[in-house]
């Protein structure tokens, strides 16, 4: 009776969550704005999906026949057990009103309801496209019954990864908060590894088109013959049907038990989360403790104002550093440029490569650590900072002095230091002078997009709230920021190049400043007025 009642709660809460999440993604013009891009995006990709899965459907005689159908049965649970743990890790530990909520249900019925809202959701944003061209490939091979099919050999898997994930994130999060230093250095290790995966993955897709690995091996490597037996259940009732195998009923019956195996062990590690001693107030005043006198700023940050407040910026950073979470961005527009410097170039272009790559990467920094959401940073003490007599000037190159703090060091002593690579002296200092004057204009630019539009909503990221910037001021500074010095680089290239530049490149450069230096400044001016707006 008891799990009966546990059951019945947790689907009232995996509805009540599940509904909160879709008015979430629609209560804004902000995030329908997103949503209708991500929409148009993905409904692109389906528009040519659809025709190419009905005409596959029509020309496939046997289920070996279907392509990548063995990479699939391996990747789908992976992928899916994966993005569930870390999903629960991220913002998924704690259940909304937990307090609340806790004392009016048992534990398994919040359990039961996260889970079962992560499986909505899963299934609202995969499930809808894998079913759409799961129906155009029936519809081309003349099977009605497959999208039940697929229905019936999806759902086990769906359910078994998401529980599996929630209990195997929730005891994470368990490991984390009785191991402070190891999340600190997990919080660190997260980027760089994201960062290393994806350029090795740049390194395998040039390997792949140079001809140096084959696709099809990598594909044998990573299929498991009883994950695509499994999968072939899907296909029974088709002309694709191939009998029953053995292991796949096996791999079924596993699915199922393993289901309230998880359940049970998300529920214990949940009790022991949610209910057991907290010793994050003991750890923070310990740290706290250690490091009262740590905030008095160093020299050059304790000669001006301006500068005890940015060393206030970098310090909080460093205690925080989910801050930067949206800095991933930058992996995937660099990520491209870092895999082919690592595979395609000699040891001289290879470093005057990576030193133009440190400039754009400087440059960039400066402006996107601190400057793309000023407002929105300082919401929890945006009265305090609006009431002093501190000025907004102050307040504003303060900011852009911590991320000069961050970014000129990349910015001019990575171009240096790639010297001793093989980069031309003259190269070297021509890049250091450019990121020494583009990194000043960036964080102009990038407080005045930022004050244009702040983002308040904070949200939890690996333990501690975080306010991320618009998607759309991220996007548009980097595409700005990013082609300007790219623009800069070529141009300054050519220049050392020539040796004595031509009238044609000197009048260039002379409008490329002039398309530099004027938004920058006007961008500042606004950022300024917005911040007087708040004080008048």
């Amino acid at each position: 009776m008891s799990h009966r009642r546990d059951l019945r709660h947790g689907r009232r809460i995996g509805r009540a969550e599940f509904v909160r999440s879709v008015r979430g993604y629609t209560r804004d013009a902000r995030r329908l704005l997103g949503l209708a891009v991500a929409v148009l995006f993905f409904g692109g990709q389906l528009v040519f999906a659809l025709p190419a899965a009905y005409a596959l459907g029509r020309s496939v005689r046997t289920a070996a026949a279907v392509p990548y159908l063995d990479p699939v049965a391996t990747l789908l649970p992976v992928g899916l057990l994966a993005l569930s743990t870390l999903r629960t890790m991220e913002r998924l530990g704690g259940a909304e009103a937990e307090d609340l909520l806790l004392t009016t249900v048992q534990p398994r019925a919040v359990v039961i309801g996260l889970v079962v809202a992560e499986i909505g959701r899963l299934t609202l944003w995969f499930g809808l496209p894998i079913a759409a061209l799961v129906v155009a490939f029936a519809a081309g091979l003349g099977a009605p019954t497959l999208p039940l099919t697929v229905g019936a050999v999806f759902l086990p898997l769906l359910a078994c990864t998401a529980v599996c994930g929630y209990a195997l994130g929730i005891t994470g999060l368990r490991v984390l908060r009785r191991m402070p230093t190891l999340r600190r250095l997990l919080k660190a290790g997260a980027v760089v590894g994201v960062v290393g995966l994806f350029v090795l993955s740049q390194v395998a897709a040039h390997s792949v088109v140079e001809g140096d690995v084959s696709v099809a091996t990598l594909l044998d490597r990573l299929s498991v013959p009883v994950l695509t037996d499994y999968l072939t259940l899907a296909f029974v009732g088709t002309p694709l049907a191939g009998g029953v195998p053995p292991a796949a009923v096996a791999v079924l019956v596993g699915l199922l038990a393993a289901t309230p195996v998880g359940l049970a062990a998300a529920e214990r590690s949940a009790r022991a989360l949610w209910f057991g001693d907290d010793d994050r107030g003991s750890a923070a005043s310990a740290t706290a403790a250690g490091t009262r006198g740590g905030f008095a700023p160093p020299r050059p940050f304790a000669w001006r104002p301006a500068g005890r407040i940015a060393w206030g910026h970098l310090l909080r950073a460093v205690r925080h550093p989910q801050e930067f979470s949206h800095l991933l961005m930058l992996v995937f527009l660099a990520g491209p440029a870092l895999g082919s410097l690592v595979s395609g170039h000699d040891g001289g272009a290879l470093a005057s490569l990576l030193a133009g790559t440190g400039t754009a990467v400087g440059v960039y920094l400066a402006g996107a650590t601190f400057g793309l959401n000023p407002l929105g940073d300082d919401r929890p003490q945006l009265p305090l900072l609006l009431l002093v007599e501190t000025p907004p000037r102050t307040l504003l190159r303060g900011r852009t002095a911590a991320g000069l703090a961050v970014g000129l060091p990349v910015a001019v002593g990575l171009p240096l230091g790639t010297v001793a690579l093989g980069t031309p002296p003259t190269v070297a200092l021509g890049y250091a002078a450019l990121g020494l004057v583009l990194a000043p204009a960036a964080a102009g630019l990038a407080v005045g997009l930022g004050c244009a539009y702040p983002i308040y909503e904070a949200r939890e990221l690996w333990g501690a709230e975080t306010v991320a910037p618009s998607t759309l001021v991220l996007l548009g500074y980097s595409l700005v920021v990013l082609g300007g010095t790219s623009t800069w680089l070529v141009l300054v290239g050519a220049g050392l190049a020539a040796g004595v530049p031509s009238p044609l490149l000197l009048g260039g450069g002379g409008v490329l400043a002039l398309l530099t230096g004027v938004p920058s400044v006007l961008s500042y001016r606004y950022a300024r007025n917005r911040y007087r707006g708040y004080t008048l």
